[in-house]
């Protein structure tokens, strides 16, 4: 009979392969519950919502900052975004990585929990936040697994010196490789645009569907929004057509 932690990196490696549409289960109870999502306007005024956005804006690029920093200093075969199943072709321990042990899902649930309290919908947030840890920790329970049969006694060293989630910057260790802007650019454009399309796409759903806004008058009462939807989208086409048409993101060894 396999272990319990056994059954779990199961699950997780199973879910590792679909955690792109990981997103699309919570949404169901989030449009259920889009006729309150005006409750905070409706209590504490349009500033306090506006205040609100600006905070889950911040937050969301918060979980993008520490993936960015992750990317930026990680080597070539590490830090991926690879869906198919486990890859790690060295180990590392410097950087973000010397202070946690999963930044880039650190980052993921930071950014993800951003888009769950955008809806403003208080239970919600209560929801999703043990439903998105336990289903990282099944990935985590995964990948770790397959990095201590991969590299042995040298993973479950620093592992045993590294937090899981919550980082210990005392433990810092400087990055092997420089920072490289390039390598962030080539690798996190995605995640860049579906920060600007979710919240967006949020905003539109809890005013538009929530509160019953017109989407014309919608369009016209948040230049804020629009500015920047549409900024966002011509940021993410320009950095696409350079990856794909030219070679100036790649970096050797990155």
């Amino acid at each position: 009979m396999a272990l319990l932690r056994e059954k779990l990196a199961d699950q997780g490696a199973f879910l590792f392969r679909w955690r792109s549409y990981f997103p699309l289960v919570l949404l169901v109870p989030a449009l259920a519950a889009l006729p309150q999502s005006g409750a905070l306007e409706h209590v504490f005024g349009e500033q306090a919502e506006a205040a609100w956005d600006i905070f889950c804006v911040a937050l969301a690029f918060v979980g993008l900052a520490v993936r960015i920093v992750t990317v930026g200093y990680a080597p070539s075969g590490t830090s991926g975004r690879n869906t198919t199943g486990q890859r790690a072709d060295s180990l590392n321990t410097s950087g973000f990585y010397s202070i946690v042990r999963n930044p880039l899902y650190l980052g993921n649930i930071i950014t993800f929990f951003a888009f769950i309290l955008a809806f403003k919908i208080w239970w919600l947030s209560l929801f999703a936040l043990p439903i998105t840890v336990m289903y990282y920790e099944r990935i985590i329970m995964a990948e770790e697994s397959f990095l201590a049969g991969k590299f042995g006694n040298a993973y479950l060293n620093w592992a045993a010196q590294t937090p899981a989630y919550i980082p210990n910057f005392r433990t810092f260790k400087k990055p092997d490789l420089p920072f490289s802007l390039k390598t962030v650019l080539r690798r996190e454009y995605h995640g860049f645009y579906l920060i600007v399309f979710a919240l967006t796409f949020i905003e539109v759903l809890t005013d538009v569907v929530g509160d019953g806004e017109n989407a014309l008058e919608w369009l016209h009462d948040d230049p804020g929004w629009v500015t920047f939807f549409i900024g966002g989208t011509v940021v993410y086409v320009v950095i696409r057509l350079i990856r794909k048409t030219t070679g100036w993101l790649v970096v050797p060894g990155r």
